[in-house]
């Protein structure tokens, strides 16, 4: 009656779950245009319409299980659905899934069980439920060691989430590392963590503006060392002056306290997203415009 490739087809066209896909092929007995009107009818092509929208608002969350955590990022359309109780629930229902199958790629992920289907089918149906797009943008899982601590703190109800772990310490320093992290925004744990090509990109940057400003090649050659250990400070956590006592760097107030920094995520909710820029009086002429012209 129909074939795996038809669900496949069904499931691109519309965005519904494989499960969905299936029982709608079923019911229409084959016939692929009658699947997508009772995919419709039942609400669950909806997420499909939705791709086009701007997810940029959302929630960033934090579990930990044990010598577990993940942290995650869930976007939405306005910040009114990000505040829904459902959204939130399907936050933490996510996270908390992700822990207990143990999964590092968003494939495998997408593909978890939760008690609403797959995280996948619970996405689109959510979604349909809602009205608005919402997307499932990453999360990373970590695992720390017994003789280890995990610090977290969450800015602004889940706008800004920063979770790390820590080795030789207590609590109170790993809360006040991801404090200062969710603060400044270090993009590395210290200057080895950067990528060569970085480094070389930025040298080659502050040597042009060395030259611009009139210095010989051999003098701005000189200054490039001199500016790129500024550079590391900026971009560092460990070379960071820390937040609550510039007089040191957080890897001086680490060490104070014993302790060693192991691995940091830092996520903001929509950073990267290029947002949609409504411009409402010109939205409002074009509605005017078709009333007029009908």
């Amino acid at each position: 009656m129909f074939s795996a490739s038809d669900i496949k087809s069904l499931r691109e066209r519309t965005g519904a779950g494989m499960l969905d896909c299936k029982k709608a092929l079923e019911e229409a007995k084959g016939d692929m245009d009658k699947a997508i009107d009772w995919l419709r009818e039942k609400g669950i092509s909806k997420a499909a319409k939705k791709e086009s929208r701007i997810a940029a608002e959302g929630l960033s969350e934090i579990i930990i299980k044990g010598n577990k955590a993940v942290i995650l990022e869930v976007n939405s359309e306005t910040d009114f659905v990000a505040k829904n109780d459902e959204f939130k629930k399907f936050v933490e229902t996510v996270g908390n899934a992700i822990i207990d199958a143990n999964v590092k790629t968003m494939e495998e992920a997408m593909n978890v069980s939760t008690n609403n289907g797959t995280i996948n089918e619970y996405l689109i149906n959510l979604v349909a439920k809602i009205g608005e797009k919402i997307s499932f943008r990453r999360f990373e899982l970590l695992e720390k060691k017994k003789d280890e601590i995990f610090g977290s703190y969450s800015h602004m109800g889940g706008r800004i989430s920063v979770l790390t772990i820590l080795k030789g310490t207590n609590d109170e320093v790993a809360k006040d590392v991801c404090m200062h992290i969710a603060a400044m925004n270090p993009g590395y744990i210290n200057s080895s963590e950067v990528p060569a090509d970085v480094i070389e990109h930025e040298k080659n940057i502050i040597k042009e503006q060395a030259i611009n400003e009139g210095k010989p090649d051999n003098i701005a050659l000189k200054m490039v060392d001199g500016r790129i250990s500024k550079y590391f400070k900026d971009v560092c956590l460990v070379e960071q002056p820390y937040i609550k006592d510039p007089d040191i760097t957080v890897g001086d107030y680490i060490k104070n306290n014993g302790g060693e920094i192991i691995a940091m995520v830092r996520y903001e909710v929509g950073e990267g997203i290029e947002k949609r820029k409504d411009d409402f009086a010109s939205e409002v002429m074009s509605q005017v415009n078709s009333v007029s012209n009908n």
